[in-house]
């Protein structure tokens, strides 16, 4: 396996699975040990805090809404290689990456990141930087992501809201290449 296998293969994952492969991405980088019980990822024995993951994969949204006859139109555009946006090129796409179900209580630093076709942004946001926008967040985080879900908020990402995740939260980037010998071990 090579770089652009990984990334076709993490295209290829369902959310979840995304998730996963970022915990084991941050695990390894910062050797971080398992989280202390379900309600976090992630646990730094260095600094006592616990630790949450959240990232998205970065595709240009579809075009067409699915219809009878739209479908196989829908079906044939779905396919990632037609949709992934590189970093350079982020502003010049429509996309929204939805980091969701962030219980702050619950954890005392975020990692989230985005899964760009040609690397990966990985960005660090601590507790109480997560704001609701209205109270002078930067991310433009909501506390309201479904109904009666109390305490468990989202955040987009999108063309006009990225800027300000690279200006003040950005930790580290990584090329798949990188990425490939840091989860084989190399």
């Amino acid at each position: 396996m090579d770089g652009e296998k990984l990334r076709d293969g993490i295209f290829a994952l369902r959310t979840r699975r995304i998730g996963s492969v970022a915990e084991c991405m941050i695990q390894r980088m910062l050797k971080y040990s398992k989280g202390r019980n379900l309600f976090h990822d992630l646990y730094d024995d260095q600094l006592n805090h616990r630790v949450e993951v959240k990232f998205s994969v970065v595709q240009k949204k579809a075009e067409m809404t699915v219809t009878e006859d739209t479908v196989l139109k829908c079906i044939e555009g779905a396919v990632a290689e037609n949709r992934m946006v590189a970093f350079a090129e982020w502003k010049e796409h429509n996309f929204d990456c939805n980091i969701q179900q962030v219980k702050r209580a619950e954890f005392d630093v975020l990692y989230y990141g985005l899964f760009f076709s040609d690397c990966v942004a990985i960005f660090r946001i601590e507790r109480q930087e997560i704001k609701e926008n209205r109270k002078g967040g930067r991310i433009y985080y909501s506390d309201r992501q479904h109904k009666g879900n109390v305490g468990e908020g989202q955040f987009h990402i999108n063309s006009q809201t990225l800027q300000v995740h690279l200006d003040h939260y950005l930790y580290k980037t990584l090329t798949y290449d990188q990425l490939y010998k840091l989860l084989a071990g190399k």
